[in-house]
């Protein structure tokens, strides 16, 4: 390329690429250039990467600049989604015909394909739900919740009975919980997208599904049964207006029962006609509640009459102020306490708003303001109640016109003589009727006008069951739609533009129904209070575990919170509870820990980077890192296994096996090598999730750990130096034996040998499985199962490199899941043994492995025997001093048995099969041609065994055959036999000899065979430090 003048500086335009618009659209140009042979999943949104890279940058290149769509999860209404080019079409080779790997995100679609989504998006654009803003969606929602009839009956009775001081305490400290939750509910859902599912999504998605889905589910049955709560109360008043008009259907509890249960038809009828409608009701009952409270205000302004100063009014009165200012306690409730169990109720609905979090325009900022807001206005609306009710109503006043100050005012009780009244008589006889004491309906009688009073009775009532109504199905939808309890999928389907639940709806309304026929919710109400403060100590509980994890991801957008408030306010709430009714809070404990219970059994299938996932990141590695503190001892040591099984699922029994002195115990990493050239198909079958899908699936506590290498003793020497973290490293290498190591290339025997020497060399310990039947369980046509681990077919060198993987776009990626073979490790062992040949020291892994194995319950009926080599004349006091060894070691083995006759010739007929097996490996030649050809032979068929290997290891040789026939003789029908595993000198035992070692000392030997060689330091000590 010829470089441009630069008279002026160097002008980048001047190397822009030349490339056509259609070759950077991924079409095929004359020049040779074809982006879509490799890139053709991205179809024209590549070129909207493209074009948009171009216009920012005045280059035509794949780079995109930022942009929404790469981030979400969802389709913009109206237009198809662009997508971020991957890693591997920015870097391949253009010419390269492969295919992006699996685990690249698939960003497009073929054309023809994309009509019915397109007509879809046409279809949602053109029926855009309902959405509400912060203040309609959110405030108005929440301060309709949390006023309730508490508001109008009980707020002037706890008034006379806390005083005015001690109410705005209480009512100050029910506003700081439920103001500091509303801050942690504010962080959290600024905290990400916010979906449906109100106060379930949002403890769910921070604390994960275990503490969320018990929350969920009980949340929504909460405001079921709290629809039922708040409908029996409009019944009730109703029936009482009734009554004093002499109206009665059948008899007083009947007629709760069919005033509430056409009440909840009747609102079950507002909400099922859609979220505009049910907004539109609440605005009404709001307006009625407002109207109520100006006819309050206003009644405590006007002169009082006579007959309202019979019933303790006065208008503003200092002297009363003064009076109420300070407690009177009265009746079993009277303590601090039990008024605030009282009146806690009231404070409770803040989470209104964030339950029907999908059907507002933005929840991220609706709910914050609106949910503070509601809770500061109702606040004041407390307070101003509790001082006017205090500063213009008696405690006691009889009601009657003729109680006027007639005597002197000295022998006149109560503050109401100041005002000529004297209701001595019924205050001395606890008769009094009237004043805030006594009578519950205060504010009707303060008021201008007692009907509008009834009329917000009537608004707070129905407007509380009415979002209760609401909120429970939007719950429940949620919670369904994750599948974290069985049989509830069904209530989860949504109907319409809103995606209303209507099968929800009716369970919330069954449910609720079923509590208004018992007309008697005394004795629910506080377990519903319970359910509600449980609720908040996890979402405040949620805000403070997010934030002490320092998790990256936490980064809320709302500040105004502080994670130890949001932790004390939490202990508060359970204090409370108990508080409240000890045993409905035990109730609401229970309840949480039977879910939480259920679903740490289950493990459901989900993944919503909750902060436990980041609290157990940390702990983890706070962990690992301190284990470097501290050296490694003996008395801790534990077989930390790689296991060279390739792909689990095709070695089952080794896995097992493994897994039987693994589990809960030490580390179990799964390796799998697999011998190709490297690209990204390959590295994806690797790295399969499917691998541990498979291990999950087996109950299978271990790791798994895929390489790519061009051979497999290299690919196993980056497990071996590679796999695991600090102290939690493998020190055990565990294999299959090569059983088809005579028919295959000798360089595949050799390379497994090679991996034996490199693990020694590295200072693990080595233990080979063998089965009769074989390990291997795979179809051989699986290019990608690594054939070099074990079985009986297998070989190292025909493995093939795995086929171009040519997926269509449209095809989409799913797991599917391998196949569960039983193996023999699985079943319980019958009541045999297991024979440890302790013939050599390795450093005591060879009987550790087996105690650890009696230590499962499956292998807890076989007994351990233990062999050892001796001397015939010898043989008792060396089965002695062995038994004391083991005795010493605590490890409960009581069966020695000393083997004086493995120093034995070996039968001539399995001598001449040993020779058979290793014939094909000899090197014929005489003695002085074979030393001039013997470092030919080292350095280009190090396999080969001549006549001075032969007679250099002829003794090892002949033990291994003679160790056979012990073997056969001994344990023929042993669960499990555990021999110490010869080792071959490097340079001096050639790798087929090795091998040869190796099979004719477990051949045709029914039980398992496990050759164990430690890497000949202690594993076991009888010391205590």
């Amino acid at each position: 390329m010829e470089l441009p003048a630069a008279n002026n500086g160097v002008h980048l335009a001047a190397y822009r690429s030349n490339l056509p618009l259609s070759a950077l659209n991924g079409k095929a140009t004359s020049e040779g250039f074809d982006e879509s042979r490799f890139s053709q999943c991205y179809d024209d949104r590549s070129s909207v990467a493209s074009h948009a890279s171009g216009a920012l940058t005045g280059y035509e290149t794949m780079d995109a600049p930022p942009h929404y769509d790469f981030y979400a999860n969802t389709q913009v209404l109206g237009r198809r989604r662009r997508s971020r080019p991957s890693l591997y079409q920015l870097h391949a080779n253009p010419e390269d015909d492969s295919s992006p790997p699996l685990y690249e995100p698939r960003t497009g679609q073929m054309e023809g394909d994309t009509s019915e989504e397109e007509e879809d998006d046409q279809t949602e654009l053109s029926s855009e739900p309902t959405r509400f803003g912060w203040i309609q969606g959110v405030m108005i929602r929440c301060m309709l919740n949390i006023w309730g009839v508490i508001l109008y009956l009980r707020l002037p009775w706890i008034t006379a009975q806390a005083g005015i001081g001690l109410t705005w305490a209480i009512v100050l400290l029910s506003s700081c919980i439920t103001g500091i939750t509303g801050l942690s509910t504010s962080a959290i859902a600024t905290n990400g997208k916010v979906k449906g599912g109100g106060t379930y999504f949002l403890i769910s998605r921070s604390l994960g599904p275990e503490l969320g889905g018990s929350i969920g589910l009980i949340f929504a049955f909460a405001n079921a049964v709290a629809v039922a709560m708040h409908t029996v109360g409009f019944s009730e008043t109703v029936t009482d207006l009734m009554r004093e008009n002499g109206a009665v259907m059948v008899d007083r509890t009947n007629d709760i029962r069919i005033i509430g249960i056409i009440t909840v038809t009747f609102l079950l009828g507002i909400s099922m006609a859609g979220m505009a409608w049910e907004s539109k009701a609440q605005i009404l009952f709001f307006l009625v509640i407002m109207v109520s409270f100006a006819s309050y205000i206003v009644g405590t302004i006007m002169p009082a009459s006579q007959e309202k100063q019979a019933k303790g009014f006065f208008s503003y009165q200092a002297s009363i102020f003064a009076t109420n200012f300070v407690p009177d306690w009265r009746g079993p409730e009277g303590s601090f306490f039990g008024m605030f169990s009282i009146f806690f109720p009231s404070a409770t609905g803040i989470l209104a708003g964030a339950n029907i979090s999908g059907d507002l325009k933005n929840p991220a900022v609706a709910i914050p303001r609106g949910t503070l807001m509601a809770i500061f206005w109702t606040t004041v609306s407390y307070l101003i109640i509790t001082a006017t009710i205090g500063s213009c109503v008696v405690r006691d006043a009889s009601g009657l016109i003729n109680d006027t100050l007639t005597s002197s005012i000295d022998s006149c009780v109560g503050v109401s003589c100041q005002y000529g009244w004297d209701f001595t008589p019924c205050i001395t006889n606890n008769t009094c009727k009237f004043g805030i004491s006594n009578y519950y309906q205060a504010m009707s009688m303060v008021s201008a006008f007692s009907p509008l009073i009834t009329a917000g009775i009537f608004g707070a009532t129905l407007s509380s069951a009415l979002a209760c109504l609401v909120s429970a199905p939007k719950v429940f939808q949620c919670l369904c739609k994750d599948h974290l309890y069985p049989l509830i999928g069904f209530f989860g389907k949504g109907y319409g533009k809103n995606n209303e639940p209507l099968r929800s709806y009716l369970l919330t309304y069954i449910i609720a129904a079923c509590f208004i026929i018992i007309a008697e919710l005394n004795t629910i109400a506080p377990i519903i209070s319970n359910f509600y403060l449980c609720s908040y100590a996890l979402i405040n509980f949620s805000c403070f575990h997010a934030s002490i994890t320092n998790s990256p991801g936490w980064r809320p957008s709302f500040r105004f919170y502080s994670k130890w408030l949001s932790l004390l306010c939490a202990v508060c709430c359970v204090v409370i509870m108990f508080l409240l009714t000890w045993w409905a809070a035990l109730i609401a404990i229970g309840v949480v820990l039977f879910f939480l219970g259920y679903t740490l059994y289950k493990k459901p299938d989900v993944n919503w980077g909750s902060s436990v996932q980041a609290s157990s990141y940390n702990l983890a590695l706070n962990q690992c890192v301190g284990l470097n503190l501290v050296e490694d001892h003996v008395k801790n040591y534990r077989p930390q296994c790689l296991v060279l099984t390739g792909p689990p699922s095709s070695r089952p029994a080794l896995v097992d096996l493994v897994n039987c002195f693994t589990k809960n115990l030490s580390l179990m990493m799964c390796g799998n090598v697999v011998t190709a050239d490297s690209s990204p198909s390959v590295v994806e079958k690797a790295s399969s999730n499917s691998h541990v899908f498979w291990l999950n699936q087996r109950k299978i506590k271990s790791f798994y750990r895929g390489v790519v290498a061009e051979e497999l003793r290299s690919g196993v020497n980056m497990l071996l130096q590679g796999a695991g973290l600090g102290r939690i490293k493998p020190n055990v290498l565990l294999m299959g034996f090569k059983k088809a190591w005579r028919s295959d290339p000798p360089l595949a025997a050799h390379n497994y040998i090679e991996i034996l020497h490199d693990a020694f060399d590295l200072q693990y310990g080595v233990c080979i499985v063998r089965l009769k039947e074989g390990l291997d369980v795979s179809n051989p046509s699986q290019s990608h199962v690594n054939e070099g681990f074990d079985g009986g077919r297998d070989s190292i060198s025909t493995i093939s490199t795995p086929s171009r993987i040519q997926t269509s776009v449209t095809t989409s990626v799913t797991i599917e899941p391998e196949p569960q073979p039983s193996t023999i490790f699985q079943k319980k062992q019958e009541k045999k043994t297991i024979d440890v040949y302790w013939l050599s020291d390795d450093g005591g892994l060879t009987l550790l492995l087996p105690y650890l194995l009696t230590r499962r319950k499956r292998w807890a009926r076989c007994k351990v025997r233990v062999f050892v080599g001796g001397e015939t004349d010898k043989k008792e006091a060396q089965k002695e001093e062995v038994l004391s060894l083991i005795k010493k070691f605590r490890l409960g083995f009581h069966d020695v048995e000393v083997l004086p006759d493995i120093y034995q010739t070996p039968q001539s007929v399995n001598v001449h099969h040993f020779e058979s097996m290793i014939r094909r490996f000899k090197l014929d030649s005489n003695p002085k041609q074979e030393s001039d050809s013997e470092p030919p032979r080292q350095q280009n068929a190090p396999w080969m065994i001549t006549e001075q290997d032969l007679e250099r290891n002829m003794a090892k040789s002949l033990r291994q055959i003679r160790l056979n026939e012990v073997l056969q003789d001994y344990s023929r029908d042993a669960a499990l036999i555990v021999i110490t595993m010869p080792v071959g000198r490097r340079g001096v035992c050639p790798s087929s000899l090795y091998l040869a070692w190796l099979d004719i000392l477990s051949r045709d030997l029914r039980p398992p065979v496990l050759m164990v060689r430690g890497n000949q330091e202690s594993v076991l000590t009888f010391y205590c430090q």
